[in-house]
């Protein structure tokens, strides 16, 4: 009875760290919604600073400021007339800086997307049915976007393809490689490479069309629109561009309904000598039962929108976020690839795979 007693106080208590936290998360994506943050960033304000800079009502960005620094999100020098608050360097790097690795902004635009597709998860449960991309909106796509750009833009041109000599190697060498970037987004993944290898091109394949139309306009501003084309078709239409010598595919192959066929497709498009990566979540090798956080954060994205986008189409392989690696081998395997490689790169919550003919 003890033993009972303790797990229930114990549950409780954390369904209250977890109603805390249910909280931040909708209080951030107000004050973004608001653009509070960014006046927070430029120094201390009060609650009427605030609200004439902002445009919004002095009561409610009183409460707001009060709970923010409740949280210990932001600090308050309470005064005998007015308080004053100020958003720590720290926070503001997390919430605003878009290059930090650091950077958490934009999950918190791509958690609450969640809240616009829940009614068509709870449907899905029931019938067996996917959920449409389109009904997380657009909040979700940039989010993602944005979310990884800081990871593809310094980890992945710094940290990992310099330490895959083959195609590291190819990516260097003349005639100047082809690379085919299949489930590119909003174009972050294909952007970095070509600016860490100045003569190659990349294509970049994705079959949503708000992504490919972000990505463009990405490529534009960041200058690579010469060498970055973005197609707004399936990956596996990437076999009548190829011959590539390097494909990629980050972070998107357990969300395909068939990623067997794309990636035979991205195995018939590679020449002779290429190689692909394979870029995805870090997961167990195996399911244990065992509390781990962060295969509960990718369980949360599975059942919330992974999984059901993956099933929209049907049939589907139904892989979901929490995509083991010999899941992967046997999709790379089944597709063509003969030689299956988990890459000795570590990072916190990636796995590199190298997959060869």
């Amino acid at each position: 009875m003890e033993n009972d007693r303790h797990d229930r106080d114990a549950f409780a208590e954390r369904l209250f760290q977890s109603a805390l936290g249910y909280f931040d998360l909708l209080s951030i994506r107000l004050g973004q919604r608001l653009g509070l943050y960014e006046v927070l960033a430029k120094g201390p304000v009060t609650s009427k600073d605030l609200a004439s800079r902002t445009g919004t009502a002095e009561r409610y960005a009183r409460e707001w400021l009060e709970q923010q620094a409740t949280v210990g999100i932001l600090r308050a020098d309470v005064g005998l007339e007015d308080t004053a608050f100020s958003l720590p360097a720290g926070h503001a790097e997390v919430l605003l800086d878009g290059d930090s690795l650091s950077y958490m902004g934009a999950s918190v635009w791509q958690l609450y997307s969640i809240t616009s597709a829940f009614e068509d998860v709870v449907d899905a449960f029931r019938t067996g049915r996917g959920v449409s991309y389109e009904a997380y909106g657009r909040d979700n796509i940039q989010g993602q976007g944005l979310g990884n750009r800081p990871v593809f833009l310094n980890t992945l041109p710094k940290d990992w393809l310099p330490n895959i000599p083959p195609m590291h190697e190819r990516l260097t060498a003349e005639p100047p490689a082809r690379v085919v970037d299949v489930g590119c987004g909003t174009g972050w993944s294909s952007i970095a490479i070509a600016k860490a290898y100045p003569q190659v091109t990349v294509d970049g394949f994705d079959p949503d069309e708000v992504s490919v139309e972000l990505a463009r306009k990405n490529a534009a501003a960041e200058g690579m629109a010469d060498r970055v084309r973005l197609h707004h078709a399936d990956a596996a239409e990437a076999t009548t561009a190829g011959p590539f010598d390097v494909a990629t595919a980050f972070e998107c192959i357990h969300d395909m309904a068939r990623p067997v066929e794309v990636l035979g497709a991205v195995r018939r498009a590679l020449a002779d000598n290429g190689s692909m990566l394979i870029v995805d979540e870090r997961t167990r090798e195996r399911f244990t039962g065992e509390p781990d956080d962060l295969e509960a954060y990718f369980y949360g994205w599975s059942i919330f929108d992974c999984l059901p986008t993956g099933m929209y189409e049907q049939p589907s392989a139904g892989t979901g976020t929490v995509m083991r690696p010999s899941i992967l081998e046997g999709y790379a395997h089944e597709a063509g690839f003969t030689r299956f490689q988990a890459l000795p790169i570590d990072h916190d919550t990636f796995r590199l795979y190298l997959l060869r003919p």
